[in-house]
């Protein structure tokens, strides 16, 4: 379990108490670090490790080339360091980015888990995201029976009267003190919110980090 939180101030992170394999290795998984997508596993040593925490951004130790490589150098997709963990062996290594460009991997997918059976399939975040990627895919590829598209086209009038009605159903299920009814009308109020963000091309991602500098 990934449970000690290593800030990004050098003195406080022990990186010669990580425990490093026989060739002086340590497994880093790289995760969005608003939606907690996982984005691709890489190997650090110490030395990595260290330029990571003096750079704010991920260096790793390539195996194949017996050599330091800085995540993105060449493409432009650097990643920018806000957390580091370590589980509770001190084995391994989470490490929380921002992702710049959203494509980790080589192949230009958002994460290099993003196969299923051959397909490629967008790799799992939260819930929420996973819903908004949805609401948008049926924003750019309507479907005739869909009940987002109907939304979609009924514009900012059908959109934000659901959103006044669902928000009215939330209140009254409280006042009830109904705590199912309370959890279906925060979803119901949650997925016409999102429709609200997709129709008007505001990214979640944008409200995450808005509530992160907040929670700051």
């Amino acid at each position: 379990m990934f449970s000690s939180d290593l800030h990004l101030t050098h003195d406080a992170i022990p990186v010669e108490r990580i425990r490093y394999d026989e060739k002086g290795l340590v497994p880093a998984i790289i995760q969005d670090y608003l939606d907690g997508t996982i984005l691709m596993m890489a190997w650090m040593n110490q030395q990595s490790l260290q330029k990571t925490l003096e750079t704010g951004e991920t260096w790793f130790w390539s195996r194949s080339r017996q050599e330091l490589w800085h995540k993105g150098a060449t493409s432009g997709h650097i990643q920018k360091v806000k957390t580091i963990r370590y589980d509770c062996d001190s084995d391994a290594i989470l490490v929380g980015v921002d992702q710049i460009g959203d494509i980790a991997c080589h192949t230009g997918e958002r994460s290099c888990f993003h196969k299923v059976d051959g397909s490629i399939v967008p790799p799992p975040g939260d819930t929420l995201s996973q819903l908004f990627a949805v609401i948008c895919d049926r924003r750019d590829h309507p479907q005739e029976d869909s009940y987002t598209c109907k939304l979609f086209a009924g514009g900012d009038n059908k959109i934000l009267k659901k959103i006044g009605e669902e928000s009215a159903e939330v209140v009254m299920a409280c006042k009830d003190d109904d705590a199912d009814g309370i959890a279906s009308e925060v979803a119901d109020l949650l997925y016409h919110t999102l429709v609200a963000l997709a129709h008007h091309k505001v990214d979640l991602k944008a409200v995450y980090q808005k509530l992160q500098q907040r929670r700051k």
